[in-house]
C-alpha cells in the first residue's frame, strides 16, 4: 500500500510541475499577444506582485492588470522565449526559475531589440488551478538588435 501512494505522490508532484509549465505558456503567449492585461492578470493571485525591475511593478491583481494595459506603448512586439525552468513543488506550493531570451521592438525610436532576464516565481494552487503569487524579472541586458549584447549595453 505505501509503495502505491508514494508513486501517487511522485505523479501528482509530476502533474504540477507540468500545469506550472503551462501557466508560464499561457503567460508568455498573452504577452506575446500585445499584452492582454486581461489575460495575464487572471494568472496571478489577486496579492500577487509582478516585479520586473526597472521595467516597472504590479502590486496586487489590479496593479498588474493596470500595468500591462500600458505594456504595448512601451513594447509593441514581443516573443516571451522562455528556457531551463526549474520547478519545485511542495503540497500546493511552489517555486521556479526560468531563463528568458526576447526579440522585442521599443516603441520609443521604433528599435528592434534583444534581451535575456532572469524569471524568479512563487506559484500556488488555490481551488485546484496553479497562479502566480509573485514574478521576479532579472535582466541580464536589453541591447539593439544590430550591436549585440556584446558591443552595447544600455540596460
Amino acid at each position: 500500500m505505501a509503495r502505491i501512494e508514494e508513486l501517487e505522490k511522485r505523479i501528482r508532484i509530476l502533474e504540477d510541475i507540468e500545469e506550472i509549465r503551462l501557466l508560464k505558456a499561457r503567460y508568455c503567449a498573452y504577452c506575446d499577444d500585445g499584452y492582454d492585461a486581461d489575460g495575464i492578470a487572471g494568472l496571478f493571485t489577486e496579492e500577487a506582485v509582478w516585479d520586473g525591475g526597472i521595467r516597472g511593478k504590479g502590486e496586487g491583481r489590479e496593479g498588474i492588470r493596470a500595468f500591462f494595459q500600458r505594456a504595448p506603448q512601451r513594447l509593441p512586439f514581443a516573443v516571451h522565449m522562455v528556457m531551463n525552468p526549474i520547478i519545485e513543488v511542495d503540497g500546493d506550493t511552489g517555486w521556479g526559475t526560468w531563463y528568458l531570451f526576447q526579440p522585442c521592438t521599443f516603441a520609443e525610436g521604433n528599435r528592434a531589440v534583444w534581451g535575456s532576464a532572469r524569471y524568479d516565481e512563487e506559484y500556488v494552487r488555490i481551488d485546484g488551478k496553479w497562479m502566480f503569487r509573485s514574478l521576479k524579472l532579472t535582466a541580464f541586458f536589453w541591447t539593439p538588435f544590430d550591436k549585440g549584447w556584446a558591443r552595447e549595453q544600455f540596460a
